[in-house]
């Protein structure tokens, strides 16, 4: 994981290497342990966070069309995706609700946003953000166990071009998918006041 607080990056550095990192020190590491699977003949996964700024407020539901739900629904729809955290994720259960509460201000920002810009199905105009797991890609060009159509034991072997890592590829599925979402519950946003 990038050890960094996404306030820190300069998301118009993702597109400057060939793993779509907006840190420097960060995708050169991830450059490096993939080329290391890769002669290795084997596949790794790997998390994605997306950011969204200014997402007006109000954008969702409170029950059955829970903004964050959607993004998630989206989200877990991408292949190879097997988790989806957002905010605080899996750390804000371990906290408690004191720890935990965004505390408004009087400009209508929160301290801390550890919602992750979603209250209650609702967008509250703080950066909306999340984060994306991947697992390895299955085809691996190393040997391993399975059975065949007999329900014999055998080895398999995966054969011509295969990502080592789908990550980089999936950055601008997840901004797409996130776009279509978003843009949605404006569209329907915008309806309810006809």
């Amino acid at each position: 994981f990038l050890d960094k607080p996404y306030q820190e990056l300069d998301f118009t550095k993702t597109e400057n290497n060939i793993v779509r990192c907006p840190d420097e020190t960060t995708a050169e590491k991830m450059i490096t342990r993939i080329k290391e699977i890769r002669k290795e003949g084997d596949t790794i996964g790997g998390t994605i966070m997306c950011v969204a700024q200014n997402v007006p407020v109000g954008l969702g539901e409170p029950i059955f069309h829970k903004l964050h739900a959607q993004l998630g629904n989206a989200m877990l729809s991408i292949n190879a995706v097997k988790g989806f955290e957002f905010g605080s994720g899996f750390c804000g259960a371990k906290m408690k609700g004191s720890e935990h509460n965004d505390i408004f201000n009087a400009d209508g920002t929160t301290d801390s946003n550890l919602s992750g810009g979603i209250q209650g199905g609702i967008s509250n105009g703080m950066d909306i953000y999340f984060r994306v797991a991947f697992k390895p890609v299955a085809t691996i060009m190393s040997s391993q166990q399975t059975i065949n159509s007999e329900n014999e034991i055998t080895e398999i072997t995966g054969k011509g071009r295969h990502d080592p890592c789908v990550v980089p590829r999936a950055v601008p599925i997840i901004e797409a998918m996130t776009a279509l979402v978003l843009a949605d519950y404006w569209l329907l946003n915008k309806t309810r006041k006809i």
